[in-house]
């Protein structure tokens, strides 16, 4: 019983997340559209599992972001230097893992589009 509630905080942890954080939102359209163009392009297995973990790691990069965005809001509620700091790096770390899914998305599409033209 306990696992299961925690399944349902973690779930519930998302849904707040999606519904209040604009940039989750846009990274789970990209989730669709990527998805949508790995079964029209009949990707294989391997870059599958690149997707997959790409997407992964982005949405588990904008989670995090959220969740430090929350604390420092709670713990530094007025403007503090330092503060805008933690928030920068986080989203930092986001910007990072969407640049490298794009360039693996970049690997695994141009092939298929090219010989789609």
């Amino acid at each position: 019983m306990k696992l299961i509630k925690s399944f349902g905080y973690a779930l519930q942890g998302i849904y707040v997340a999606t519904r209040e954080q604009l940039n989750i939102k846009i990274h789970f359209l990209a989730v669709v559209i990527v998805t949508i163009a790995g079964l029209f392009f009949h990707v294989t297995a391997i870059e599958w599992c690149l997707i997959v973990i790409c997407y992964g790691i982005v949405l588990t990069a904008e989670l995090f972001n959220s969740a430090i965005e929350n604390l420092v809001d709670l713990v530094s509620p007025g403007h503090h230097h330092l503060a805008g700091k933690v928030k920068d790096i986080a989203a930092g770390a986001v910007l990072i893992s969407a640049i490298a899914t794009a360039v693996v998305s970049l690997f695994i599409f141009v092939k298929y589009i090219i010989v789609f033209l």
